[in-house]
């Protein structure tokens, strides 16, 4: 029995108080082309046991990340987790808590968030952070959308080496939000054609740190351009862990910084739910989205913690707020905080070294391969091979020989025929020596 609670009539009534002719002109704004045009082809029913059998022989067709060599990157990355982390936020009054309503009964939910927005702005050397929001890409959609406000200007820069989700995010805002996204030509590294475009209508320059390709450039050149012409810089960081080794982009002077906390605490879950992180300057806090938690003490002299700022559609004005996302990843931040804290400021250093490290001696490895050559100059845990041969048929064919070899960038930047023969590889903590051997023989064998 289906359980429909509206009848025809209810819908035509509710379609002709909000003057729509049709249900289809609730979805206008979706392209065509991303649109289905009828039913996907899919059973119309089947049983519980029925259902179960199909998904379960669905799923023996992927290959987990742990079974064979991973080395695939491109903002979301395969990290070790401690046990402690999944045990501690499965407890009842994590798990099941949702939004901190009544913050006077929340102060557990409150204290994490606190100390994850602290931790925040000390890995990114910003004086505040917000707590959090859906993943990187929707927070640098944001970070473009405050700039606009603050600066009352209408064109955001965006480096060529931003990753392309996060492009099409701002992208997508900038069609509806009344400003426009002009992007760079630059690619592996430089910011040759970015500075070019920076003019006294720019609202923000957006830069990745590292990079899509993986290089880790100096932003000063970048920070020093955009701030000349009154725009602020926007820093996203969808590798967080790379700040535990490589400068802060606080010291750059970045005015906004955003990024992906999925490295920490998150595991990659087939893409979801990760988690968007948010800093900004002290004097900027009242446009910045989102919540923000602080710390108090009770009549009684007592700490405790409030929801110091809300400026978000739930809570005040539709046309006051600064953000109309309506939730903050909570259990994830809890999750991120729990593996930092594990971890310490040492221990994150020392993590931070061992990628670097891993991925230098998957990088020379490959490097000397013929037919495969390291085009990034300076990297973190990831970097970018030019091939001899189209990228994505070189992934195939080593998936095939048992090894997740890296992502194509045309994979990302269809169109883009310089990116046909780019392929952007990423080493964690998580790769053995055994995984390095294994990936350069079956590279050397398919470039032959």
């Amino acid at each position: 029995m289906r359980y429909l609670p509206l009848t025809p009539g209810d819908r035509a009534e509710m379609l002709k108080v909000i003057g729509a002719r049709h249900i289809d002109d609730l979805f206008k704004d979706v392209p065509r082309a991303a649109r289905l045009e009828c039913l996907i082809d899919l059973p119309t029913a089947k049983g519980e046991l029925e259902v179960e059998r199909l998904m379960t022989q669905l799923a023996a067709k992927n290959r987990a990340a742990g079974s064979l060599p991973f080395f695939i990157g491109a903002g979301a990355y395969r990290h070790h987790v401690p046990a402690a982390v999944d045990h501690l936020i499965q407890r009842s009054e994590f798990l099941t808590s949702y939004t901190p309503y009544q913050p006077e009964i929340a102060q557990g939910t409150l204290q994490y968030l606190f100390e994850f927005q602290t931790q925040v702005a000390m890995l990114t050397g910003m004086d505040v952070a917000n707590a959090s929001m859906y993943d990187g890409s929707t927070a640098c959609g944001e970070a473009v959308a405050m700039a606009h406000r603050v600066t009352r200007r209408n064109k955001a820069v965006l480096s060529g080496n931003l990753h392309p989700q996060y492009q099409d995010v701002v992208k997508t805002l900038a069609a509806y939000d009344g400003f426009t996204a002009r992007v760079s030509s630059d690619r592996v590294a430089g910011f040759d054609n970015l500075l070019a475009l920076i003019d006294d209508d720019t609202a923000c320059v957006v830069v990745q740190y590292p990079n899509f390709f993986g290089t880790v450039e100096d932003l000063t050149p970048v920070a020093e351009a955009a701030h000349a012409k009154g725009a602020l810089l926007v820093v996203a960081v969808p590798e967080i862990v790379s700040l535990g080794l490589i400068r802060s982009p606080a010291s750059f002077g970045a005015d906004i910084v955003v990024g992906e906390g999925q490295s920490l605490g998150v595991g990659l879950n087939f893409g979801g739910p990760y988690l968007g992180l948010f800093a900004t300057q002290e004097k900027y806090l009242r446009q910045m989205p989102g919540r923000v938690c602080g710390e108090t003490v009770d009549a009684d002299g007592r700490r405790g913690f409030v929801l110091t700022l809300s400026t978000r559609e739930q809570h005040i004005r539709r046309e006051k707020a600064t953000s109309n996302i309506c939730t903050n990843s909570g259990l994830c931040c809890l999750a991120f905080t729990i593996h930092l804290t594990l971890l310490g400021e040492s221990g994150l250093r020392r993590l931070a070294r061992l990628n670097h490290q891993t991925a230098q001696r998957l990088a020379k490895a490959l490097d000397t391969i013929d037919g495969a050559e390291l085009v990034t100059p300076r990297y973190f845990n990831e970097f970018t091979l030019r091939l001899k041969r189209p990228a994505q048929q070189v992934i195939e064919a080593l998936v095939e020989r048992g090894v997740l070899g890296g992502v194509a960038a045309s994979r990302l930047m269809p169109g883009d025929s310089e990116a046909s023969r780019l392929m952007v590889v990423a080493a964690t903590e998580t790769n053995t020596d055994d995984d390095i051997a294994a990936y350069a023989s079956a590279l050397r064998e398919v470039l032959a």
